[in-house]
């Protein structure tokens, strides 16, 4: 071994002691998102307010839903204040991303685009995304878009879909919430929705002339909790109270409340 050789072997051995100080602090530095929700005694949940009846406002004013409940009950068992956070479907995971909130309950479905930035629980609920209009119009599938213009709400998997099977000569609409996209259809705007089917349901109530109803099914997702990668604690303590409440039949009657039917028999397995 040379002078020069023996020169070397202190200073990189300082610079690998240094590397592994400075990964100790960026470990460090990233604090457990169930130690922190757990230490503020409350969970931030992010929860689009315009999608009936996932989310919505009632005559009071009052946040309601069953998304809103599935939240409240979450809550409740463990032991934590609910702050709920409203957003819109396009911000539902830069919210996250943001640290605005802790977690994602909002019709939020699982999708490979999105499990390359966020983590998700197992399903605690289903949803469909659907092609909707009014009774009058022959609309049987992709094909009868042709030349037609559809309305869509902005990065939503209905977007997504209804995006994959459009024929070229039609057009899409899209705005930033459900509410906006709802009030664009019983305005006249547009007949075409690709949306989930309680949505159609709010349109006939606001509008009882439209007549909407489900055209097509182009698919059906399942919905789960979101929340920021790297949190293997909180993925653990959310599906296990999913499991728990999908067993003792609570999130099966929350969905049923709002929305006339069982949990779709894919997400109840999870708590078999």
């Amino acid at each position: 071994m040379n002078h020069f050789q023996r020169r070397r072997i202190p200073l990189l051995l300082s610079s690998l002691l240094l590397a592994g100080a400075t990964l100790g602090l960026g470990v460090a530095a990233h604090a457990d998102q169930l130690d922190t929700i757990t230490a503020a005694k409350k969970i931030r949940v992010a929860i689009d307010l315009g999608v009936p009846p996932y989310g919505f406002k009632d005559d009071k004013l009052n946040s309601t839903g069953s998304d809103v409940e599935t939240a409240q009950l979450l809550a409740k068992d463990l032991g934590l204040e609910l702050e709920i956070v409203p957003t819109t479907g396009a911000n539902r995971i830069p919210f996250l991303q943001t640290d605005k909130a802790d977690i994602v309950i909002s019709s939020l479905s699982v999708t490979p685009e999105r499990e390359k930035v966020i983590d998700f629980s197992i399903p605690y609920a289903g949803i469909s995304a659907v092609v909707g209009a009014p009774k009058s119009m022959n609309i049987k599938s992709a094909a009868d878009l042709s030349g037609k213009k559809v309305i869509a709400t902005r990065s939503t998997t209905n977007d997504q879909e209804v995006t994959k099977i459009l024929p070229k000569d039609a057009t899409i609409v899209r705005f930033d919430d459900d509410a906006t996209s709802i009030t664009a259809i019983v305005s006249g705007q547009a007949d075409i929705f690709a949306t989930a089917p309680p949505l159609l349901k709010a349109i006939n109530e606001k509008n009882p002339a439209k007549q909407m109803e489900v055209k097509f099914t182009m698919k059906v997702n399942m919905l789960a909790v979101g929340f920021r990668k790297g949190e293997p604690k909180l993925k653990e303590k959310i599906d296990g109270w999913i499991r728990t409440n999908l067993k003792n039949g609570k999130l099966d009657a929350i969905y049923k409340k709002f929305h006339g039917a069982d949990l779709p028999e894919e997400v109840t397995k999870n708590g078999a």
